[in-house]
C-alpha cells in the first residue's frame, strides 16, 4: 500500500489542530493509502504543543516536530519534508484555509503522473477587497 505524507506547519493554531486532524483522518480513511501526518510547530506560545502531544499519543500516524523558535513558513515545511517516509507529500496550512477534503484530488493527479500538484485559491470568504488586494500583491511578487 502506498503511503502519503501530510505536512502542516503551525504557529499558535490551538483552535484548529483537533479539527484539522479529524478532517485529515476522515478524508484518508476513505482512501486506499497508508498515511503519516507530520505537524511542525514553530514555537507556539498558546496550547498548540499540548494539543499536538495529545493527538500524537492517541494516533500513531501523527508525528510532531517542535521547533525551539519560529523558522517561518518556508524553512519549517522544508525540514518536515526531510522527515517524510511517504511516496508523495501533501503540504497544507494548519489554519484550515487549505481544505483537507481536496487531498483526494491532489492524489489523483499525482497518480496520473504529475510530479507537482498545486491548489489555487480562486475565491475566498474574506471581503472581496482584501482578496483582490492579495491577488494583486501576489501577481506583483510573481512578476518580480
Amino acid at each position: 500500500m502506498k503511503k502519503i505524507s501530510i505536512i502542516t506547519p503551525c504557529y499558535n493554531e490551538e483552535e484548529n489542530l483537533e479539527e484539522l486532524h479529524e478532517r485529515i483522518h476522515h478524508v484518508m480513511e476513505k482512501l486506499n493509502y497508508d498515511y503519516e501526518y507530520i505537524v511542525i510547530d514553530n514555537a507556539s506560545t498558546d496550547r498548540s504543543v499540548e494539543i499536538l502531544r495529545k493527538l500524537a499519543a492517541k494516533d500513531d500516524r501523527v508525528k510532531v516536530i517542535m521547533n525551539t523558535r519560529n523558522f517561518g513558513h518556508i524553512r519549517s515545511p522544508y525540514y518536515a519534508l526531510l522527515q517524510t517516509t511517504g511516496e508523495a507529500v501533501v503540504c497544507m496550512a494548519s489554519d484550515l484555509q487549505d481544505p483537507p477534503e481536496r487531498i483526494p484530488e491532489f492524489i489523483k493527479k499525482w497518480e496520473q503522473g504529475y510530479k507537482v500538484v498545486i491548489g489555487v485559491k480562486t475565491h475566498s470568504e474574506e471581503s472581496s477587497l482584501f482578496f483582490s488586494l492579495r491577488t494583486i500583491y501576489y501577481r506583483i511578487l510573481r512578476n518580480l
